[in-house]
């Protein structure tokens, strides 16, 4: 049975134009001015943002979802509240906080994990789809999470380019192998 939904005057049909449409919408808030911001903000829920000229990496996962009408936020969060011990206990809370849990790369990892579809981390850009999310390894304690998009590198035709915010504000790269690989989902809607 195929699922409609509303995205923008387009619409999903099935996982595959979910996966098209989630890498449109990445590159759709790429043409947005955000600089990159940490703080711990206190938002609305459901539906709630950072303000709009704000955000991390995490944001950019969020907001593409959002523009799909998939409120991250809430999912977290009721997932969270319900098997707060299955999430990362990194941060010392003793609950779930809806302000802060979607926007924390270690959660999404375990929420994608949970409520998605776990890939296989590897060094094949074959295996890297559009509409995939992908989480790295920085070094030093510090995560990083972007979307597969449908545009390919110009220096590998097989790999495609990344939405990210890692310093400069959402924006595309090809930097899929740039940092060590920790995660690989796909997240199609709940």
């Amino acid at each position: 049975m195929l699922k409609l939904l509303p995205l923008i005057g387009l619409f999903i049909f099935g996982p595959i134009c979910l996966a098209q449409n989630l890498s449109k919408a990445a590159i759709e808030i790429t043409k947005d001015d955000v600089v990159y911001d940490p703080s711990y903000v206190v938002i609305d829920y459901p539906n709630g943002d950072v303000p709009s000229h704000t955000g991390v990496c995490t944001d950019v996962v969020i907001r593409a979802y959002r523009k799909l009408g998939i409120d991250l936020q809430k999912l977290v969060h009721e997932d969270m509240k319900e098997n707060f011990k299955k999430y990362p206990q990194n941060w010392g809370l003793k609950g779930p906080d809806k302000n802060i849990d979607h926007r924390r790369v270690p959660n999404l990892m375990t929420f994608f994990k949970r409520k998605g579809e776990e890939k296989t981390k590897s060094q094949k850009a074959e295996d890297y789809k559009p509409g995939d999310i992908v989480c790295w390894n920085l070094g030093g304690g510090i995560t990083h999470i972007g979307i597969v998009i449908d545009q390919k590198s110009e220096s590998d035709s097989n790999r495609y380019l990344i939405v990210h915010n890692i310093g400069g504000g959402q924006e595309i790269s090809d930097c899929l192998f740039s940092y060590t690989i920790i995660g690989h989902y796909r997240y199609k809607s709940p």
